[in-house]
């Protein structure tokens, strides 16, 4: 089976593991981190072109930390799509403030300026807009909630390596969160980060990430244990070296795909345009119908490729936020929920995994 992710780890990042085990340097709650939290957050901060980079352990705990650095708390309400990992949300209530959906495009499935302008009440204070399978969002976000005073948390956990207009996703608003988890273009099986040119906030960050102290246990803010292992920060420093290679490698397999599907019909295929590149997280397509999704599905499924529908059934319509929030509608979401598939272009898919792939969808 072709999976849909699967990370490219080899020698070296077994290697830097191996010198932190003998080191006995496993953690450490210094208030910038051990050395190889250090080093990984130089290097991204370097690729970014950002001031400044705080590792921590998850997406999650990135997006937490946003929050509660920007000063988002109860009576806060924050402005997200559903269609999403439902980690963006849970930070949001994890802050104690209140997530309200705003519906997307179905054209790149990112957050639609307008829906969002209309979401827009007395108590909104931020806005985290999704750069959804590695497609930024639009320009209008930021200038909509820089006329309206919002906090930006960019929400870039799949989006590394995507630009807009030259800019690394990321870096557009008053803090970035990235995702290192597993399946992402780079990996510490667990991990994340948060960007911003923000001195005061790099600072309050590196507070609430230990559990807001800077000397001993001098708790100065509200934080938590955020802190990114240095058996984790081993393998994304040396991720790091390679992620050009493998965002290379995403491209190549993208372009192919696309080449492939181009003139199928019922399919709507992702694409760039001069101002938004993509880093290939995920090659997402769209189907006509429900029904012709599913049936591409199985069919991938029987030819030993792997597929995955990201997300359905979206936030809002999960069990937990149907309670918390039971008259969204979202009508653009649920469309693209329901015919979304993505399909595997990762470094370790060859070009004959491609062709297979393309082959199997054309055939239907």
């Amino acid at each position: 089976m072709i999976p849909i992710n699967r990370p490219w780890l080899g020698e070296e990042e077994k290697l830097e593991v191996m010198r932190v085990i003998e080191e006995n340097a496993l953690t450490s709650a210094a208030s910038d981190g051990g050395r190889r939290v250090r080093d990984f957050e130089s290097a991204l901060g370097s690729y970014l072109g950002s001031k400044h980079v705080i590792a921590v352990n998850s997406g999650t705990a990135a997006l937490h930390a946003a929050l509660l650095a920007a000063g988002v708390g109860p009576g806060d309400d924050v402005l997200l799509p559903a269609f999403t990992f439902v980690a963006t949300a849970n930070a949001v209530v994890a802050s104690g403030a209140r997530p309200v959906f705003v519906d997307i495009k179905k054209s790149d499935y990112t957050i639609d300026s307008q829906d969002m302008k209309r979401k827009i009440g007395r108590r909104t204070k931020a806005v985290i807009p999704v750069h959804l399978y590695g497609h930024p969002c639009d320009a209008e976000i930021f200038e909509i909630a820089e006329k309206r005073s919002l906090a930006v948390i960019e929400d870039a956990c799949q989006s590394l390596g995507s630009t807009f207009r030259g800019r690394q996703t990321g870096t557009l608003g008053m803090m970035g969160c990235f995702s290192t988890y597993a399946s992402k273009v780079l990996t510490s099986g667990e991990g994340g980060a948060i960007a911003t040119d923000d001195d005061r906030l790099a600072g309050k960050l590196k507070m609430i990430r230990n559990h807001g102290m800077v000397h001993g246990y001098d708790t100065r803010v509200l934080g938590l244990n955020l802190r990114l292992p240095e058996m984790s920060a081993a393998i994304a420093k040396v991720q790091m070296g390679k992620l050009g290679a493998m965002l290379d490698a995403r491209r190549r397999n993208a372009e192919l795909m696309s080449r492939l599907l181009s003139g199928v019909k019922g399919v709507a295929l992702p694409a760039e345009t001069a101002d938004k590149k993509f880093n290939w997280y995920l090659y997402t397509v769209a189907f006509a119908t429900a029904k012709a999704r599913e049936a591409a599905k199985v069919a991938l499924e029987k030819a030993g490729i792997g597929s995955a529908v990201y997300y359905d059934p979206p936030v809002h319509r999960t069990p937990f936020y149907r309670k918390a929030a039971p008259k969204t509608k979202l009508p653009a979401t649920e469309w693209c929920a329901g015919r979304v598939l993505s399909l595997p272009v990762h470094p370790g898919v060859a070009q004959a995994d491609v062709e297979r792939t393309a082959a199997t969808i054309a055939a239907l």
